[in-house]
């Protein structure tokens, strides 16, 4: 299956967006690892209506006008990582939770650590928000986009939060 790709400006860098015919696969950063999300050889994606909609979509969210997202989403990774990042898309907005919430809620409580592993691995950054994932003292930890990118997409939705949609 070919993959596509285009890039967005954002407040956070350059992102690069990759999406296969079933969905989003990907929402990299401009200076990602490309060990920490394997994709092989992307296509050009002028035309393809995930990557539209996935722009248009991270987009309003930076504009403060979108709080999730309603895109296919075409998951890359093994069980443990696909249920670690299901339960990203459950952290509300504007809101936080530890690596060791997560493991609880998938129902591995010891997994603290393997969450952090498969959290620094979430293909889909932003859209399925491991920003939002926090050590559990509620000091940022490490983050594919880097700390100040964690940060600043915390700040966006702290202060969108304030005013009604």
């Amino acid at each position: 299956m070919t993959l596509v790709a285009t890039t967005l400006d954002s407040p956070v860098g350059t992102l690069t967006l990759v999406a296969s015919d079933a969905g989003l696969v990907a929402v990299l950063w401009p200076d990602d690892d490309p060990l920490r999300v394997r994709l092989g050889p992307l296509a050009n994606g002028a035309g393809s209506p995930i990557l539209q909609a996935a722009a248009d979509q991270l987009g309003g969210y930076f504009a403060g006008e979108r709080r999730s997202f309603d895109l296919p989403l075409d998951w890359r990774g093994t069980d443990f990582q696909k249920r670690v990042w299901a339960e990203l898309l459950t952290i509300p907005y504007g809101e936080t939770r530890s690596y060791g919430a997560i493991a609880r809620a998938i129902g591995r409580p010891g997994a603290s650590r393997a969450v952090g592993a498969a959290n620094g691995r979430n293909p889909l950054s932003i859209v399925a928000p491991c920003h939002r994932v926090v050590g559990t003292s509620g000091h940022l930890t490490g983050f594919a986009g880097g700390l100040e990118a964690k940060a600043l997409l915390l700040a966006l939705e702290r202060r969108a939060g304030e005013l009604p949609l």
